[in-house]
């Protein structure tokens, strides 16, 4: 198998070893020395120091995508080798819609009742009783008013319109989501020895 494929090339196997002449996609770090071909292919973009060791690509629980600049389609640039995603995500007020929590209270019909002092009597007095506005009574005044209706007033109504705001309460809780789509998992493994991939 491995003499048929080119040294670096990765492959899905479902098996739970890897085939002689491949390695699984674990990350791992092997030694230049023994591996100089695959070395020369892989280099350090997988890990390793470049003087004794280097790294092979760690799929354990990754997805492959497509490395290169997919800008001119709408899709961000992939450098070979880097690696990004989350597995759960927490939603914070930056990625929320814009929205507000007012509260609009409708207006709101009501009465208030204001009491005016008053007492009967005749009017015979030539200046008004101490507390007293009105009254029908005819001895809050002088005689000067003689003739003169003087309504007497209990209470009047005023009408009053209320209108207010107010914050709602802090509801909901920071549990991150899931952003894995349903998945079977198997092994990536890699090519360590076979044909050796021309550049020309």
């Amino acid at each position: 198998m491995a003499q048929d494929a080119y040294i670096g090339e990765i492959s899905i196997f479902a098996g739970n070893f890897a085939p002689r002449g491949w390695a699984f996609c674990s990350g791992q770090l092997l030694a230049i020395s023994s591996n100089t071909a695959l070395f020369s292919i892989l280099g350090t973009t997988y890990g390793g120091d470049g003087r004794t060791t280097f790294g092979l690509p760690n799929l354990c629980g990754r997805a492959i995508v497509g490395a290169g600049n997919g800008a001119n389609q709408g899709l961000s640039n992939i450098p070979l080798g880097s690696k990004f995603g989350t597995e759960t995500t927490i939603l914070n007020n930056l990625n929320l819609p814009s929205h507000n929590h007012i509260i609009t209270v409708s207006e709101t019909a009501g009465t208030i009742d204001i009491p005016v002092n008053s007492e009967d009597g005749s009017a015979d007095e030539t200046n008004p009783g101490a507390g007293i506005l009105a009254n029908t009574g005819t001895d809050n005044y002088s005689s000067e008013f003689t003739g003169a209706t003087i309504q007497k007033y209990g209470g009047q109504s005023l009408p009053v319109r209320i209108n207010s705001t107010a914050t709602a309460s802090m509801t909901g809780n920071n549990y991150p989501f899931n952003n894995i789509p349903p998945s079977l998992g198997v092994n990536y493994i890699i090519c360590l020895y076979g044909i050796y991939p021309s550049r020309s």
